[in-house]
């Protein structure tokens, strides 16, 4: 009898541990930060273990971003007075996450350029969680993953606050997103200042 009891008590807690754990929370989830565009189909909702697995690999890839040096796109734009150039090194397919590795150079010679929260999603957001995929097949915009569900969860990417890219020089950024499906081998990516890059190749 006993045991009847304990195990009625503890189902409906162990649900409610299942249902939070490893979540990448978007404006219209659909496994990875991916959010639906207008006029595409929405895709079943992924099951849980698929959730917690991305959400465990996207914050494995916080600590080791991939680190390349090759040039696959590259674009300028320019703020607050400043020429910059975008030079995306790398966008890496690891399991059901994707990283994106990137330099951004400032072009002027004699003025330095302040990050901060340029390339974020608000104004107290020091981070570049406003970079985005998008997959033009699918009609989907995949945002910045975070390490897990709530208010609280951090974006996996590169902390900005503070950061000065000092003039002629350049800095080494990174973001973690929810993965494509396999036969999207090309995206494109959304910088805020810069603009979009488009068909970058995925490896």
């Amino acid at each position: 009898m006993h045991r009847k009891i304990a195990l009625a008590v503890a189902a409906p807690a162990l649900a409610f541990l299942l249902t939070g754990c490893g979540m990448l929370p978007g404006s219209l989830q659909g496994g990875g930060g991916e959010e639906k565009q207008p006029g595409s189909q929405q895709k079943p909702p992924t099951t849980q273990a698929a959730e917690q697995e991305t959400g465990q690999e996207a914050a494995a890839q916080e600590t080791a971003p991939a680190q390349q040096d090759k040039v696959i796109a590259s674009r300028k734009g320019s703020d607050d007075g400043s020429e910059l150039r975008a030079d995306i090194v790398g966008l890496v397919r690891q399991g059901r996450t994707i990283t994106l590795n990137w330099n951004i150079t400032n072009l002027n010679k004699d003025k330095d350029w302040f990050l901060h929260n340029k390339l974020s999603t608000g104004t107290l957001d020091y981070t570049v969680s406003g970079v985005a995929l998008i997959d033009p097949v699918n009609a989907k915009r995949y945002r910045v993953a975070r390490n897990g569900p709530g208010q609280d969860a951090q974006f996996v990417c590169s902390r900005t606050q503070g950061l000065q890219v000092k003039a002629g020089g350049s800095v080494s950024l990174y973001a973690v997103f929810g993965a494509p499906p396999p036969d999207v081998t090309k995206v494109n990516v959304e910088f805020p200042v810069i603009g979009v890059l488009t068909d970058v190749p995925i490896s």
